[in-house]
C-alpha cells in the first residue's frame, strides 16, 4: 500500500483556504485533514464544525479526514455532514461509550478511526479492532501545531502496526504529529500509512506548497 498523505488545514494560510484547498485538489493529495477541537477535551479551538461541513463542498479528488478533538463528538456528527468517503478520527480519551461513536460514524457511511494520545498504550485498541477501519497515533499532544515529536512515538508506531497486522489485513494507521522531513520516512518505515503534514514539512514558511507535496510524497511512497 502506497503511503498516503493528508495536509492539516489548520496550518494553512487562513486567509486563502478555499484556493490552497483547491490546489491541493488538484495536485492529487489523497485527503485533507480537518482538525476540530472544543476547548475542553484540548484547550483550543481551530477549525468550526461548519467549517469541516463547508469543506466537502469544493472537493474533488481528496476525502476528509476528520479528527475530532472533542468531548462527545457524536453531537458534532450532523454539522459535519458526515458521510461516505470521510475518515473520522474520535479519541479513545474522549469518549463515554466508544462502541456506540465507533457504530454511529459508520452508519453514517464514514470509515471510523480510534486516536490515541502519547500516554495511552496502544493495548486499548484491543476490544474496538473489529469495529474501526484504523487507529491514528498522536505523536506530540494534541491541541496545537508545532510541537515537538514525544519520546517512545517510533516504537509506538511499530506496536501499533504489529497489534493491527496480527488482526487483520488492510487496517489504516494514520500517523499525526510533527511529521517532519527528518522524520516521516521512518514512520513510514515503522508501518504508517497515512501521514498528517503541517508545520512541520508542507506549510513551511517560504516553501512553494506544489514542490512541498512532491517531495513529501517522495518520501512516504
Amino acid at each position: 500500500m502506497k503511503g498516503m498523505l493528508s495536509p492539516s488545514l489548520m496550518c494553512a494560510d487562513v486567509l486563502n483556504l478555499q484556493s490552497e484547498l483547491t490546489k491541493l485538489d488538484q495536485l492529487g493529495v489523497d485527503y485533507i485533514h480537518l482538525d476540530f477541537m472544543d476547548n475542553h477535551f484540548v484547550p483550543n479551538i481551530t477549525l468550526s464544525a461548519d467549517l469541516v461541513k463547508a469543506v466537502k463542498g469544493v472537493l474533488t479528488h481528496m476525502k476528509r479526514d476528520i479528527h475530532i478533538m472533542a468531548l462527545k463528538p457524536e453531537q458534532y456528527f450532523d454539522r459535519m455532514d458526515i458521510g461516505s468517503g470521510d475518515i473520522v478520527s474520535v479519541h479513545y480519551e474522549a469518549c463515554h461509550n466508544l462502541h456506540d461513536v465507533i457504530a454511529e460514524i459508520r452508519r453514517r457511511g464514514a470509515s471510523p478511526f480510534v486516536a490515541i494520545s502519547p500516554d495511552t498504550k496502544p493495548d486499548v485498541l484491543t476490544e474496538y479492532l473489529d469495529e474501526i477501519d484504523g487507529v491514528l497515533v498522536m505523536t506530540v499532544y494534541p491541541g496545537f501545531a508545532g510541537r515537538p515529536i514525544v519520546e517512545g512515538s517510533f516504537e509506538k508506531i511499530s506496536a501499533v502496526r504489529r497489534l493491527l497486522d496480527n488482526h487483520r489485513s488492510g487496517m489504516l494507521l494514520e500517523v499525526d504529529g510533527h511529521v517532519s522531513w527528518d522524520l516521516c520516512a521512518e514512520m513510514r518505515a515503522r508501518g504508517g500509512d497515512m501521514f498528517v503534514a503541517g508545520s512541520s514539512s508542507l506549510y513551511q514558511k517560504g516553501l512553494d506548497l506544489e514542490e512541498a507535496v512532491r517531495r513529501m510524497s517522495a518520501l512516504i511512497a
